[in-house]
């Protein structure tokens, strides 16, 4: 799955202040409430399931990189929302790194199964060095677009090369 099959341009924010994992849970929350924008799932409600799904196990992926994940109750298709922070949080994450670029995924109940393998996927582009640098330089939400775009064509390449190098 590619990063701009799943993200928009209108959900990345750069430069953003959080003080705490709760906070930034918050903050994504109203983002993806107005979005949803329905009374069976508000920003608090979104913001609910986040935590929710925290308790169960730390979303960090390492390298300062956190992939928070929920399900939705509404809708037809995901919606996520990319964060780079002005300053790394403590994310609590196994490598025990502070996090400061966050891509969160919530993904219609509907659809859990068929987004798990790509959720996966982007997961482990996310920790790409080169993708990870690029992600942090970037000085606005249109260059992290342009970022997520160039990713998309690069990583895939990459991957098939792999793929055929190893069927060979």
């Amino acid at each position: 799955m590619k990063f701009t099959e799943l993200l928009t341009p209108d959900n990345i924010r750069q430069g953003v202040v959080a003080s705490s994992k709760k906070a930034l849970l918050e903050f994504i929350g109203r983002i993806v409430g107005k979005q949803v924008n329905s009374e069976q799932f508000t920003g608090l409600k979104c913001f609910e399931s986040l935590f929710g799904r925290e308790k169960m196990g730390c979303t960090a992926i390492g390298s300062g990189v956190a992939m928070p994940r929920a399900r939705l109750p509404v809708g037809d298709k995901p919606i996520a929302v990319f964060l780079q922070l002005t300053e790394p949080i403590d994310y609590e994450a196994q490598d025990k790194r502070k996090v400061d670029l966050i891509l969160a995924v919530l993904v219609p109940e509907g659809l859990c199964s068929s987004y798990s393998a790509n959720l996966s996927e982007l997961s482990e582009k996310l920790t790409d060095k080169n993708l990870t640098k690029k992600l942090r330089a970037a000085q606005s939400a249109e260059e992290i677009w342009q970022v997520f775009e160039f990713a998309d064509a690069y990583l895939d390449e990459s991957v098939k090369e792999e793929a055929a190098t190893t069927s060979n």
